[in-house]
């Protein structure tokens, strides 16, 4: 059984006169503990996709199931985070972090402790009477990253999380995920437009062509990167090979869409 299962995905958004087609016969399986991430030029619907998985917008056509459960609106063990923080300025670190146990309806001590002790891991312990204009991009979207984890979900979904960042700061940031999230087990998917990124961060990588969006090729990340830290992997001779053969099927891409 698969851990997340997509079936024909596919979606349109109708107005008066026309009908556009985002997504188109989407069928995919992730397994559990797995990073794979969607990649493929603007307007290839990849965070759209993310957006059904995740529950926030319903397909026109198809199913995504969690665990064999039809995922038909947000659900508790799906963790979404975004490009921005969006941690609320008027509140402490600690609230923030514990903003989605509060509204899910199970703070207690242990899920806050739990939600401090990700604190300490990342460094950020001592922050916690902070507010969020007195911490940098990155320290903030550690934090949200503790925010998502807290609630313990099942998958996590980023959204091109660290795009707005500075570049050494990504790269620091992309190494704290992949080491956290490997440590707690956790599955994602990873929507980028960066493919060293992809590279470095993923078991696998989901190429989409564009209009509609559809799955063009899958990557499977060799063992020599995977089992690296994604700075580290940037520098292994696979990762170059990697890179050159997606470039090239990305301008294929690009070139059909232009004729």
């Amino acid at each position: 059984m698969a851990f997340l299962q997509l079936k024909s995905i596919g979606q349109t958004y109708f107005s008066k006169q026309t009908a556009t087609t985002a997504l188109e016969d989407i069928t995919l399986s992730v397994s559990e503990g797995e990073f794979v991430s969607f990649l493929g030029p603007s307007g290839c619907g990849k965070s759209t996709l993310l957006s059904i998985i995740s529950g926030l917008i319903q397909p026109t056509n198809g199913t995504v199931s969690l665990k064999n459960q039809l995922i038909t609106q947000p659900h508790a063990k799906i963790g979404y985070m975004l490009q921005q923080d969006y941690l609320f300025p008027w509140k402490t670190i600690k609230d923030n972090i514990l903003v989605g146990l509060k509204l899910q309806g199970c703070l207690n001590d242990e899920r806050t402790s739990y939600a401090l002790s990700l604190m300490s891991e990342i460094g950020l312990y001592d922050t916690l009477d902070k507010y969020p204009n007195e911490l940098s991009g990155g320290m903030r979207q550690r934090v949200a990253l503790v925010r998502t984890l807290a609630t313990n979900p099942q998958i996590l979904l980023l959204d091109e999380p660290f795009s707005a960042l500075d570049y050494q700061t990504k790269l620091k940031l992309e190494d704290l995920v992949s080491t956290t999230l490997r440590e707690h087990g956790k599955t994602a998917i990873l929507v980028t437009h960066d493919i060293g990124e992809a590279i470095a961060m993923s078991d696998r990588i989901i190429l989409f062509s564009t209009k509609p969006g559809r799955i063009f090729r899958t990557f499977p990340v060799s063992g020599h990167l995977r089992k690296r830290l994604p700075f580290e992997a940037r520098q292994h001779p696979d990762y170059s090979v990697m890179f050159q053969q997606i470039w090239e099927e990305l301008e294929q891409i690009e070139q059909n869409d232009t004729e």
